[in-house]
């Protein structure tokens, strides 16, 4: 299969120009994580001000006296404790010897004493000679005529013996004190509780600490993050610069009658350094920073989150100037009425509360509202709308010099070999997002250390690179006949990519099972594009097709290995038809094919744009494309049926090749007209 999929859109290949990695908010030096969380308007954490506290004060240690003495009365009365536990067989023999005293009936249970201790028992005995009691209790088996029998027994030997009897039925009094004292102490616990703040949404209590907003609180201490910590993204900062200025001088801005926006969203990929540059824009301007996911507010009970959203502005007015970051921001901020039955009650509640907090603002409350999300899609237009989120920044992935200078900042505390070149990994790296260089880097640093090397080579960065984008190698042995047909496969694709000049380069072609695939061809851009055209889409067709038109042209059949092609080649062609209006037949129009909306219930069907006749035109031209395609490979590879034999005997015997094999193999690779002249100018 190869490697390097196919643009989803015009614009799915754009070059990075953004960088960052999400880390945790405390895991920056700069951050003082001896706050506690969840700070609320209850609390404080000014030198000086009162927290407050949960207290065992006088009324809990009164119930706690009398459910002690509760249990230790019931322990007390209870027949069980009333002397030595002996068995029944032990009664019966020292009654007929006459050494019952007294005998005293408690329902099934007899209590009694002796008049000395009895001649048999060691247990009995070693328990009467430390000073205790002649008391004893036992069970009396319920046989229905031992009650006449025994107490016959028993009035034969009185008035030696003294019989009492006590009933096991609970009196008036008791059934009182358990209906009603012991369910009015609980009564009263809970309105101790409840009494300890009259709003118990304010924050204060057990229903307060609930409903309280659990955002983070970070202060900035001797080392914070600043705009300097954060490589590439030199256009986002540029945009929170304002936000820093008016945040150190508001007064600047005010007298000017100017107004800085009281929210900023940062989109983009994930992985990109969002969350990284909100806390460095913190950082910068020296002021208290509350961070809080977007999920964060919503709960089972309805109105919680609408809560914890009021708990939390109303902190961070008293912290003003202040940043909020919501992390996250599409988890609360989703399109309203989406789903079925409405949509989802708790969420909207959350986001009204939100949207009435930002739009609410005093205009000399110098809170800024900073938000990140990869879904500014689904995002409800009444939260981007000036006068909420004025501001959108789009934080992209980074190019190729951002990506050098990102490779350097995680590089720092890695001791690299002198044969490492950041400079060539970052040109070999298209496409990273900043957390991708910081996994790279760090699964070089791992291979490092297994191999028990001071240093990190520049193979360790090889083989994280592979393992990034190919994935870990699977311990799994092919037969002889697999392995022939798959180093055919993908011999057919990089045999294709190698000879159309349109495609990017070949970086690797393995046989070895890696993730999902039995075998890989890996393609490497050399530039960041910003469009694609048509002959290059057509090549890029060929390319995928390659593989199983290699396996038809040697078997003489197609195997089910191609799944993958297939799926994106197909994609691909009908992106092309139905999108990118590149069908003659179609013409330049755009037709909606699939709903874009993540939503239950937002569409019920799938709704289309055109006619069942237009449909089956799209699938004609789509069909067309790839049998085109299919065709042009098979064209190519059996003129070229030596070069494809050649690559898979080297790629059976040696598993893996790499650009420099390939040219070794099949000299060097075609390239466009426009590429050789730019690479040999003419001469004068």
């Amino acid at each position: 299969m190869a490697e390097q999929p196919p643009p989803e859109s015009g614009q799915d290949s754009l070059p990075p120009v953004a960088d960052g990695d999400r880390e945790a908010p405390s895991a920056e030096p700069g951050i003082d994580r001896s706050k506690p969380p969840g700070l609320g308007r209850g609390d404080s954490d000014r030198e000086g001000a009162p927290v407050r506290r949960m207290a065992l004060g006088g009324p809990w240690l009164l119930i706690l006296f009398v459910v002690m003495l509760m249990l230790f009365w019931s322990w007390q009365s209870s027949p069980s404790n009333h002397g030595v536990t002996i068995d029944y067989s032990q009664f019966c023999k020292e009654l007929d010897a006459s050494n019952i005293k007294a005998a005293h009936f408690f329902g099934e249970i007899l209590t009694g004493e002796f008049r000395q201790p009895p001649a048999s028992g060691t247990e009995i005995q070693a328990s009467y000679a430390k000073g205790t009691e002649l008391r004893f209790n036992t069970i009396v088996p319920s046989l229905g005529v031992r009650d006449a029998s025994l107490l016959d027994e028993l009035r034969r030997q009185e008035p030696a013996v003294k019989v009492t009897a006590e009933r096991t039925s609970v009196s008036v009094g008791t059934q009182l004190a358990m209906w009603l004292v012991i369910p009015a102490v609980f009564v009263f616990g809970f309105w101790l509780l409840m009494r300890r703040n009259s709003d118990p949404m304010s924050g204060g209590g057990m229903i307060g600490n609930f409903a309280k907003s659990p955002a983070r609180r970070f202060e900035p201490s001797g080392q914070v993050t600043s705009f300097d910590d954060v490589a590439a993204m030199e256009q986002a900062k540029a945009e929170l610069q304002e936000v820093v200025e008016f945040l150190k001088n508001p007064e600047r801005f005010r007298k000017l009658g100017a107004e800085i926006p009281k929210g900023v969203l940062l989109k983009g990929p994930p992985g990109t350094g969002k969350t990284l540059l909100s806390r460095a824009t913190a950082g910068e301007a020296g002021v208290p920073f509350f961070s809080i996911n977007g999920s964060e507010f919503i709960q089972m009970f309805v109105g919680v989150g609408a809560s914890r959203v009021r708990d939390l502005f109303a902190t961070a007015r008293d912290h003003a100037p202040c940043i909020l970051f919501i992390d996250e921001i599409d988890a609360v901020g989703r399109v309203r009425g989406a789903g079925f039955g409405g949509g989802h009650d708790e969420r909207e509640q959350t986001l009204n509360q939100i949207l009435s907090e930002m739009d609410g603002f005093d205009q000399t409350d110098a809170v800024i509202v900073l938000g990140a999300t990869n879904r500014a899609d689904v995002l409800d237009a009444a939260l981007l709308r000036p006068g909420r989120f004025d501001r959108h920044i789009t934080v992209d992935r980074p190019v190729r010099a951002g990506r050098e200078a990102i490779l350097k900042v995680h590089c720092r505390r890695v001791p690299l070999s002198d044969d490492v070149d950041l400079e060539e990994i970052a040109g070999a790296t298209v496409g990273f997002s900043g957390a991708a260089l910081k996994n790279l880097v760090n699964e070089a640093a791992l291979s490092a250390a297994r191999g028990e090397r001071a240093r990190v080579m520049q193979e360790d960065f090889t083989y994280a690179h592979d393992r990034v984008l190919m994935g870990p190698r699977r311990e799994e042995v092919l037969n002889e006949h697999d392995r022939r047909r798959t180093a055919y496969h993908e011999a057919g694709h990089a045999l294709l990519a190698w000879q159309l000049p349109e495609v990017d380069p070949v970086h690797k072609v393995t046989i070895i099972p890696r993730g999902a695939a039995l075998g890989l061809t890996q393609l490497l851009p050399e530039e960041e594009l910003h469009h694609f055209g048509e002959s290059r889409l057509h090549s890029q067709l060929i390319m995928l097709l390659g593989g199983r038109t290699a396996e038809k042209l040697v078997f003489d059949e197609f195997g089910a290995g191609a799944e993958d092609d297939l799926l994106r080649a197909t994609g691909l062609a009908r992106r092309m038809v139905a999108h990118w209006g590149m069908s003659d037949r179609v013409g330049p129009v755009a037709f909606r094919v699939s709903s874009d909306e993540p939503f239950l219930g937002k569409e019920y069907h799938e709704q289309r744009e055109f006619s069942e006749e237009t449909s089956h035109v799209i699938d004609q031209e789509v069909h067309l494309f790839l049998e085109n395609a299919s065709r042009r490979a098979f064209e190519l590879l059996q003129e070229s049926r030596e070069l494809l034999d050649r690559l898979t005997e080297a790629l059976v015997d040696r598993e893996e090749l790499n650009g420099k094999d390939l040219a070794e193999l099949l000299g060097p690779p075609i390239v466009a007209p426009d590429q050789a002249a730019s690479s040999n100018p003419p001469d004068g």
